[in-house]
């Protein structure tokens, strides 16, 4: 989407700004929608200054719940789809989030349906969104479909703060451990290398393998450096590209101990999602495209293609899912059943419930168990230094007496 500056006459006298338009036409036409006719408009050349660096989604879960939850409430207490998308623009704390209910609000006031409006911003509001609000447009029921989709995402918001939090601990131990290994490495370590070579005696494989890390870090630590901007960077291309993706996502759901949870969260993300479009009216081959671009995991992804692909055939949902590993018998008859007796949207529910609390539970357990297995980790480290500093000093003492 461009950007335009404008200049123009309304009923108050000269007016000027910009806008944010998919093209200079649709521009001009959203500016007489506004009663203002235009002088001159033009298009604002991109740079890094106005280019879109956002990486995902630009605005936060958080604010899209509390936005819905909002929304929903609004519509019940009986305030229009136009005048509830103003109120919220100005509400919000989300930046990007008001820019893009504004352009929502101009489309609204031209005649355009919300479901058209928000497709524009696919960056902010995904096909998921977009189709149970159309499906909700076409049957009536807008509150209702506002309301599960709040929901749905608050339910997925908290799941991925579950994971975050499991994930952080480690990851914040392994960065204190590397900085304490450094520090040890180029401060304190090296105030002991004249006094052992004064000493003259051979010193212990372990002493010598500190004092050579030692020297190591202190002169090349801008490798090291690198090393780790490379080994960033690079794991980003692999999950970014398309082709590596696929192992990328298997990897992880390999990882031990953490697999079994970005599994089981993966499954929850998948079910729910299915749950939330079927039981909005979206047809089911188009509720298994949507969630096959938003499952999150490659792996996952695949094999619900295969089985769209099956349905589409006139075959069982299950068919692919019984066959892959990442899908457990629990989940598969699940959804067999809910196909059989037609209430695939409430099976669909009690799966993800189901995953939701199991993704809980998992966290869970490895908070409680990576803790201790970090602060050994994190100790023997500092104890190795600490050692070979040690048993070189314990034989110089042994020589004075």
């Amino acid at each position: 989407m461009a950007r335009f500056k404008y200049t123009g006459r309304d009923k108050k006298g000269k007016k000027s700004g910009t806008l944010n338009a998919a093209s200079k036409r649709e521009a001009m036409e959203k500016l007489r929608g506004d009663g203002i006719r235009v002088v001159e408009i033009k298009e604002i050349p991109e740079t890094l200054m106005t280019k879109d660096l956002d990486i995902g989604n630009p605005v936060k879960l958080q604010d899209i719940v509390i936005y819905l939850r909002q929304f929903a409430t609004l519509i019940k207490a009986g305030v229009t789809i136009v005048d509830a998308t103003n109120i919220l623009a100005m509400q919000t704390d989300s930046k990007k989030l008001a820019a893009a209910l504004r352009d929502i609000e101009s489309e609204l006031r031209q005649g355009h349906p919300y479901s058209n409006a928000a497709e524009k911003h696919k960056k902010i509001f995904e096909p998921m969104f977009i189709n149970m609000v159309r499906a909700g447009e076409a049957g009536g029921n807008m509150e209702e479909t506002l309301e599960r989709l709040a929901e749905h995402f608050e339910k997925q918001h908290n799941t991925r703060q579950k994971i975050k939090s499991a994930l952080a601990y480690p990851m914040v131990v392994g960065i204190i451990a590397v900085a304490v290994v450094i520090f040890l490495l180029v401060s304190v370590v090296p105030t002991f290398v004249s006094m052992f070579a004064d000493f003259g005696a051979d010193l212990p494989a372990i002493t010598q393998f500190v004092l050579n890390a030692s020297e190591f870090t202190q002169a090349y630590w801008w490798l090291l450096i690198l090393l780790a901007v490379g080994f960033g960077v690079g794991l980003k291309v692999l999950n970014d590209n398309k082709k590596t993706r696929y192992y990328m996502d298997l990897i992880k759901l390999r990882i031990p101990i953490f697999g079994k949870m970005l599994q089981k969260a993966a499954l929850a993300r998948m079910t729910r999602t299915l749950s939330s479009l079927f039981s909005s009216g979206v047809p089911i081959l188009q509720a298994l495209g949507i969630v096959e671009s938003v499952v999150e995991n490659d792996v996952i992804s695949r094999v619900i293609r295969a089985s769209r692909d099956d349905l589409a055939r006139g075959r069982s949902l299950t068919g692919p899912m019984k066959e892959h590993w990442a899908f457990p018998p629990l989940t598969t008859q699940m959804i067999s059943i809910g196909e059989e007796t037609g209430s695939l949207d409430a099976m669909l529910s009690k799966i993800a419930e189901f995953y939701e609390k199991e993704v809980d539970n998992s966290t869970e357990r490895i908070k409680s168990l990576i803790e201790p297995l970090m602060i050994v980790f994190l100790a023997g480290i500092v104890g190795v230094i600490v050692l070979a500093i040690m048993v070189p000093m314990f034989d110089m003492f042994n020589h004075i007496e």
